[in-house]
């Protein structure tokens, strides 16, 4: 009777100790595939960013691939549409995570999408780099596994900001923003440097999001008499903005920000967006570095995704190179502990199209260096300043 009772314990442990790690195992990956997942607005007006951002994933995953992918593990590529919709953003996170089954996720849509998903994205423990829309919510207070590349709305205004109003002392400023939180970041930052340098505000405007029409903002705008204006539309909003200033025959200095300093927005905006500011931290295509990734990007995308290039390909590139890069240091067996305690270690990872990325100890933003650039309608670029 003791004999069986001791076989049985020993075979009671050979059970436990074979089935334990298989059960804490972290999933999204096999012997010989590492899954990678991603939400992004691939439809509707937002659809420019989404479908660039998940482009330049695809970019930096088929050159992983083509290396031979993660330590011998082909990265496969889970892609969700949200439209740009926050319930939807849930939806599809809840997706990847519990029926794709990821191992890591890049991108997550726009801003209030980003900040509706985190306590999904804490609770979940998944190893995230997210560069589509940094803003600070994602990064303070720092979550454990939530690591953000790019540089923040509000210090991306107050750079475009201080360089315009040292370019156009003493004159009158108009602004428009949209309702809801990019709206309220873009807004903070524009009120800290008006504030620091006594700016004369005299046209001040909100739009609700999706709104089309701004012959009346604009009527206003032109009898402020504003000189330079911050426009804070993404896309078609900038756009109609600019056509309907350009109806009115006026030409103010006019500033946008990243997410509407893409060649098909200045395409749109025809010849009323030539000479616009804009303030970005990826190389602009028309210079080395912007070339040199267009002709990698070549290399390694069907030729119908290489319409659908734009700046935002440029982050999710830099991201998901950060992201592969933190999961191959972990070795054969990558953890989500391990791939979170690498990402924490990045320290001036070069990507070619931005500056150095780097994170720490606490510190889940990459904090990216900002440069001034100008349209040039004629050749449908954007060119950096001096």
């Amino acid at each position: 009777m003791i004999k069986y009772l001791a076989t049985a314990s020993l075979l009671l442990a050979g059970v436990y100790l074979s089935t334990g790690p298989s059960l804490a195992a972290d999933p999204g990956i096999t012997d010989t595939e590492i899954v990678i997942g991603d939400v992004e607005p691939l439809t509707g007006p937002p659809a420019l960013l989404g479908v660039a951002a998940s482009i330049g994933h695809k970019i930096a995953i088929a050159e992983a691939n083509a290396a031979g992918g993660i330590n011998g593990r082909r990265i496969k590529y889970v892609l969700e549409d949200d439209g740009y919709v926050t319930a939807r953003t849930i939806q599809g996170v809840k997706k990847v995570i519990d029926v794709d089954k990821a191992f890591a996720l890049l991108g997550i849509s726009g801003s209030g999408q980003s900040i509706a998903v985190m306590p999904l994205l804490e609770k979940a423990g998944i190893p995230t780099v997210i560069d589509v829309a940094p803003v600070k919510f994602l990064w303070e207070p720092p979550r454990k596994n939530v690591f953000v590349v790019g540089q923040s709305y509000e210090e991306g205004i107050i750079h475009l900001v201080n360089y315009l109003a040292e370019k156009n002392p003493g004159k009158k400023w108009g602004l428009i923003t949209q309702d809801d939180d990019y709206g309220i970041t873009v807004r903070d930052g524009f009120d800290t440097v008006v504030k620091a340098k006594k700016l004369n505000v005299v046209y001040s405007g909100n739009y609700k999001k999706g709104q089309q029409d701004f012959s009346s903002d604009m009527l206003q705008l032109k009898d402020s008499g504003a000189e330079v204006f911050l426009a804070g539309g993404i896309i078609g909003e900038n756009i109609a903005m600019m056509k309907e200033l350009e109806k009115l025959s006026i030409k103010p200095v006019v500033g946008i920000f990243w997410p509407g300093r893409v060649e098909p927005v200045l395409k749109l905006m025809g010849p009323a967006g030539d000479g616009i500011y804009a303030v970005d931290y990826v190389e602009p295509f028309a210079g080395a570095a912007g070339k040199a990734f267009l002709e990698k990007a070549k290399g390694l995308l069907p030729e119908a995704e290489m319409k659908g290039i734009n700046r935002y390909s440029m982050t999710g590139y830099a991201a998901a190179k950060v992201l592969i890069s933190a999961i191959e240091r972990c070795g054969k067996q990558p953890t989500w502990a391990c791939t979170i305690a690498e990402l924490e270690k990045t320290r001036n990872v070069e990507t070619g199209i931005m500056a150095p990325i780097s994170f720490g100890p606490g510190v889940r933003f990459s904090n990216q260096k900002l440069q001034i650039m100008q349209s040039e309608f004629p050749t449908l670029s954007f060119k950096p300043v001096n």
